[in-house]
């Protein structure tokens, strides 16, 4: 959802539940390399739960201290690309034949009143062409979020003085990454696995084809391990990534917890598959299913994923074909947090153009 081009360079803005994570990506050399990224967390009833920022100054002086005095290397610009999550956003495509303009904006305009559950009145939306078929068809992607949350993130940028370049999905920023970390010359399913909710897409080697969102919570795993085994929270989150669901004393206590939100994740992405089935070629499918996120690093859950869908699955390496140079890289605990701000600092000029 383009609000302004403007001319590269931009840095990623990833807003999460309780943490800003920034990310600069230069792509001029030969090879993409990280000059500044940072991390701080805010106190998450700053934002309310239909993702509008409420309180402006306690964004506005987190922001401000983090792009000053927190960053690992350095931020060269004041033009920004930021995501909004995806449960707070609406994804459509629509297969149309070509028309005029003014026929299309009617046509987008018409199916965003009939199938998005609140008024157009309320919401900023944008398309943009994906593909021509053979039949002469064209398919659109169409984006739209809510006025409310939008308008909230423009107040703060505005008060700190950055440009808003783009403002698209944390799916969409997460796709890019890994199409830019992994192969994809099979049609690919991926996971992000966030603190609240597990967002999910599919990627056919052009295009995101699919997505979807469930509300299968890392934290909410770590909650159950700590209530199941009885113990703290720290326990719980070191016990959760030091064994996960592999071969432990615990294993079997350790499942008993995980399975409710584990059975929910795979229930989606079986759900999202057969979408995807239903509207392609059979001769098709699913190749590979990639995990990545904050939850990601769960032992053993690309083994579990593998085994209750049928389709290999394994953890993206976020920064392949990436260079910190010489940076100080994230820790390995921290490695996932940057992944969306890094999926938006790849974004290129032609990307914000056609937006």
């Amino acid at each position: 959802m383009k609000l302004l081009y403007k001319d590269k360079p931009i840095f990623g803005f990833d807003l999460g539940h309780s943490t800003i994570k920034v990310m600069q990506i230069d792509q001029s050399g030969k090879n993409a390399k990280v000059i500044g990224y940072g991390t701080a967390p805010f106190n998450s009833r700053a934002v309310n739960n239909q993702g509008v920022i409420v309180d402006y100054e306690e964004m506005t002086k987190v922001t401000h201290k983090l792009l000053t005095k927190q960053l690992v290397g350095t931020l060269t610009s004041k033009h920004v690309a930021i995501s909004i999550p995806n449960y707070n956003s609406f994804s459509r495509v629509l297969t149309l034949p070509k028309m005029s303009d003014k026929d299309l904006k009617a046509a987008i305009n018409a199916e965003v009143d009939q199938s998005i559950p609140i008024s157009s009145e309320e919401l900023y939306f944008d398309h943009s062409i994906t593909r021509t078929l053979k039949d002469g068809m064209q398919e659109i992607q169409v984006i739209a979020a809510p006025r409310a949350i939008i308008d909230s993130y423009t107040s703060v940028f505005a008060a700190l003085g950055l440009t808003i370049a783009l403002i698209e999905s944390n799916i969409t920023a997460m796709t890019r990454i890994v199409v830019h970390a992994e192969p994809h010359d099979v049609n690919t399913l991926i996971v992000d696995v966030g603190s609240t909710s597990c967002d999910i897409s599919i990627y056919d080697g052009k295009a995101i084809r699919a997505t979807g969102t469930v509300n299968c919570s890392s934290e909410r795993i770590t909650k159950n391990i700590a209530s199941v085994l009885g113990v703290s929270m720290q326990q719980a989150h070191s016990i959760k990534t030091r064994y996960g669901l592999e071969v432990s004393k615990k294993q079997d206590q350790i499942l008993k917890a995980t399975e409710p939100e584990l059975d929910k994740l795979i229930n989606e992405i079986r759900k999202v598959i057969r979408y995807f089935t239903d509207r392609s070629s059979k001769s098709n499918p699913i190749g590979q299913i990639i995990i990545l996120g904050g939850g990601a690093n769960l032992p053993g859950l690309a083994s579990y994923i593998t085994n209750h869908t049928r389709v290999a699955t394994r953890l993206c390496a976020p920064w392949n074909n990436l260079t910190f140079d010489k940076l100080q890289p994230p820790h390995e605990l921290e490695t996932t947090l940057y992944t969306t701000a890094g999926g938006l600092a790849l974004i290129t000029p032609r990307e914000i153009a056609s937006s």
